[in-house]
C-alpha cells in the first residue's frame, strides 16, 4: 500500500512538515538521509546544514540563542512524538510519472506515496580548482564547525573565501582555534552580508581582509604518516588581486570555503522545474505547489533567496497544510 505522505529532508522545513503533517493523521514517512561519507563530505548528513552550526540566534522562541544540533534533535523529537516514522537512508531515485510516486531509497528499498514534499536543502560550494580538489578534507573544507577544531588548524593561520554570512560566522568560529584568520573576498566590502555578522567579523582582532582578490591555487605538500604512509596537506594558497593582477602567497594550514550553496535536487533527474541555479521553481509563490501535481517543495531546495532557518520552517509549514488539503481534494 502507498504511503499518504512522504518528506524527503531532515531539516528546519522536513521537521516541520512533519510536525504538521503527523498532527493532521498523514502518518507521513521521512527519509532523513543516510549517514555516510558520502553525505558528510556534501555536508548533508541527517539534521541538515543547522547541525553543522554553532549558536543559532536568530531563531524565534530561544532568547539566549541555542545551539544548531539541539534545535535539531528537539524538531526531529517533536515530529516523533506525534508518530512521524523515519528511514534514515537517501532518496536515490523517483519516478513522478507514475501514481502513486514511486522512489527507490539508497539500501535499494521502494516505496510508493500518494504525495511527496521535497525538503532537501542545499550543499556547500567549492571554487573549481583542481588543486582544490587535490587538498579537499586535506586541509580544504567547507564547514568550519566540522573542521575547525582538529588539530591539524590550532593555532595556525587559516583562510576562509566568501563574502557574505556564511563566511562571516565560519571566519569568527575558526577564530576561537587559529592564530589569524585570513577572509578572501572578490570585493572591497562584504556586501553580502548582513551588517551585524560583517561589524562582528571584520571587528575581530585576528581577521585580515584580502580585498578584491580571489584564490587562484591551493599550495600544499606530501608528509609521511606515522605509519609509515604519505598523504597530502595543505600549506598555503596563491591570490590573485583583480585590480592590479598581482599575485601574493598566503601560508595556512586550512582553507574554508563559503561561497554559497547548491540545491540538492539531483536525485530528481529533471523531473520538476528548476531556475536557472537549480532551485525548485514553485508553481504558485504563495504555496509550495510544484510543475507536478501531489509534490511540494520547501525550504533551501526551493529558495534561492532567504535560506534561512525560520523560513525554511515555515514553508515546511506550508508544505504539510499543503499536502493535506491535495489528498483530501483527491
Amino acid at each position: 500500500m502507498a504511503e499518504k505522505l512522504v518528506i524527503i529532508g531532515s531539516g528546519p522545513a522536513a521537521w516541520t512538515a512533519a510536525i504538521y503533517a503527523s498532527r493532521a493523521a498523514l502518518e507521513p514517512l521521512v527519509y532523513e538521509g543516510a549517514i555516510s561519507e558520502h553525505n558528510r563530505c556534501l555536508g548533508t548528513l541527517p539534521l541538515g546544514q543547522l547541525n553543522l552550526t554553532t549558536e543559532v540566534e536568530n531563531f524565534p522562541g530561544f532568547p539566549d540563542g541555542i545551539m544548531g544540533p539541539e534545535l535539531m534533535l528537539k524538531m526531529r523529537e517533536q515530529a516523533t512524538r506525534f508518530g512521524t516514522r523515519i528511514v534514515t537512508e537517501d532518496i536515490a531515485e523517483v519516478d513522478l510519472s507514475r501514481r502513486p510516486f514511486v522512489m527507490k531509497d539508497s539500501y535499494g528499498e521502494l516505496v510508493e506515496a500518494e504525495a511527496l514534499i521535497i525538503a532537501t536543502g542545499a550543499s556547500a560550494n567549492y571554487l573549481g580548482l583542481a588543486s582544490e580538489e587535490q587538498y579537499k578534507n586535506h586541509g580544504v573544507s567547507a564547514c568550519a564547525v566540522c573542521d575547525g577544531a582538529l588539530p591539524r588548524f590550532r593555532n595556525q593561520p587559516l583562510v576562509v573565501v566568501g563574502g557574505g554570512d556564511s563566511a562571516a560566522e565560519e571566519g569568527s568560529y575558526l577564530s576561537k582555534f587559529a592564530s589569524v584568520i585570513h577572509l578572501v573576498h572578490r570585493r572591497e566590502t562584504l556586501n553580502r552580508a548582513s551588517p551585524i555578522m560583517a561589524r562582528r567579523i571584520l571587528d575581530n582582532p585576528k581577521v585580515q581582509p584580502h580585498w578584491n582578490s580571489v584564490v587562484e591555487e591551493v599550495l600544499g605538500d606530501t608528509i609521511t604518516t606515522p605509519l609509515g604512509g604519505t598523504t597530502p596537506t595543505l600549506t598555503g594558497v596563491r591570490l590573485k588581486n583583480l585590480k592590479t593582477g598581482e599575485t601574493s602567497t598566503l601560508k595556512a594550514a586550512g582553507m574554508f570555503v563559503a561561497i554559497g550553496h547548491t540545491p540538492n535536487a539531483k536525485f530528481l533527474n529533471g523531473q520538476l522545474k528548476t531556475d536557472d541555479q537549480g532551485f525548485i521553481k514553485l508553481a504558485d509563490p504563495f504555496r509550495t505547489t510544484t510543475s507536478v501535481e501531489g509534490v511540494f517543495a520547501a525550504g533551501d531546495v526551493a529558495d534561492p533567496t532567504y535560506k534561512q532557518a525560520i523560513t525554511a520552517a515555515g514553508m515546511g509549514c506550508k508544505a504539510a497544510l499543503d499536502a493535506e488539503r491535495w489528498l483530501a481534494h483527491k
